[in-house]
């Protein structure tokens, strides 16, 4: 028999057993494709899979990384482009174990060191709904890395370090609602792969866990969440908590940046119990200290003409929405003063605020979010440097002050 015939033989049988295994597998009922919508919701799935202007779930976004960029997948159950003919056991090891069904290794920047702690009756659900969906015929985009990075198999080397296979294990002396709090931010809600210091080789120590660093490639900083001196949360209620993460505002703040964009295709829809489990185990946390040395602080009489400088630009910008005295006008004006995000050690977000402004997300339980508009255009480096030290340093805030230096980069950054 020719040769060509023989492995054409073996790719029709070897297709025909896939296809079979497939139909035998129980066809999923309404719970079970609800289930699956909810916790591809709670996962973010969309935010990654689907480009701007692009279909649902057919992949193609540019995701910049300090290797390179990267395009995420179409997951559409379409057959030749998508993953029609994955099986829940292949979508499980995808999930779990960060491998293709033939056996290819995933790039990390697919979050399954947070995802291989789902649980495979989770993984099921959510392989169940996705091939729901309608499907989209679209060919995935080539990665474009830099050498040596587009070689994959370096990723065995980062899988040695850095990834540790298994699903959640319950930790017995915490409560049922701690654990799925931490099941949902650890494994599900990839918290980590954000609010973790990434380190030269993409990767993230488990003892940093959670403790805050610079988002790459974004210039936003996701800041520390066992430190009650960034976003730690062991002093707000669990109400507060549950606000921020649902309505995107709260007494105590509103979500901006990234995370503007998490809450939006993601927490608003988390059941009220499963954001409060989160809260609950989040506000657990919150009892470590910065985990960054503070910055040299900038001459004292350089530091005095900058919040000289920078009281009047406030009372001329920011006053009527924030307050004289810095206590804003909740939850639509956050307080300036006493505000864990304006004092840590990390100033980039307070100035990109400044220079580019952002609304919240628009939520169910806020749907028509105040914004702050921009000031890149209306403000010098020295001004911005100004206004946001004075900022910094006013009505017993005790943040450093920040350079025009740091305005002008930021500035050039958000450009590009």
């Amino acid at each position: 028999m020719p040769r060509t015939l023989t492995r054409l033989i073996f790719t029709l049988a070897a297709a025909l057993v896939a296809t079979s295994a497939m139909a035998q597998q129980k066809a999923p009922d309404a719970a079970t494709l609800a289930k699956g919508e909810y916790l591809a919701r709670a996962g973010n799935c969309i935010a990654c899979h689907t480009a701007r202007e692009g279909k649902t779930f057919a992949g193609g976004l540019p995701m910049k990384t300090p290797f390179g960029t990267l395009y995420t997948s179409n997951i559409t159950p379409d057959p030749s482009t998508g993953i029609g003919t994955w099986t829940s056991d292949q979508f499980f090891n995808m999930m779990h174990n960060g491998r293709f069904p033939d056996g290819g290794l995933v790039y990390p920047a697919m979050p399954f060191g947070s995802y291989t702690k789902v649980t495979r009756e989770d993984s099921d659900a959510i392989y169940a709904y996705l091939r729901t969906v309608p499907p989209v015929k679209r060919i995935n985009t080539p990665h474009d890395l830099r050498f040596p990075f587009n070689n994959r198999s370096l990723i065995l080397g980062w899988r040695t370090l850095f990834f540790k296979e298994g699903v959640y294990k319950p930790d017995s002396t915490k409560s049922a609602e701690w654990n799925r709090g931490a099941y949902l931010v650890e494994g599900l809600g990839h918290c980590g792969m954000c609010h973790t210091a990434i380190n030269a080789l993409g990767g993230s120590s488990e003892s940093q866990a959670f403790e805050g660093g610079l988002i790459p490639m974004q210039n936003w900083y996701a800041p520390s969440l066992t430190s009650n001196k960034e976003a730690g949360l062991g002093d707000w209620s669990l109400e507060e908590i549950v606000d921020y993460l649902k309505k995107g505002v709260s007494a105590r703040g509103a979500v901006y940046g990234p995370m503007a964009e998490v809450v939006y295709n993601s927490l608003q829809y988390l059941t009220d119990d499963d954001a409060r489990a989160m809260a609950v185990y989040l506000k657990s946390l919150a009892q470590g200290t910065s985990p960054e040395k503070a910055q040299p602080p900038l001459p004292s009489a350089e530091t005095s003409l900058l919040v000289s400088l920078g009281k009047p630009i406030y009372d001329r910008e920011c006053a009527s929405c924030h307050g004289a005295a810095g206590l804003g006008m909740p939850p639509h004006y956050p307080p300036l003063a006493g505000n864990q995000s304006i004092q840590m050690v990390s100033a980039v977000n307070a100035i990109r605020m400044v220079l580019n402004g952002g609304f919240p997300p628009g939520t169910m339980g806020n749907p028509e979010p105040y914004g702050m508009p921009p000031f890149a255009h209306r403000l010098s480096d020295d001004e911005v440097a100004a206004v946001v030290t004075f900022i910094r340093t006013s009505w017993g805030n005790r943040g450093a002050p920040v350079s025009a230096r740091q305005a002008n980069e930021l500035r050039a950054a958000t450009l590009n």
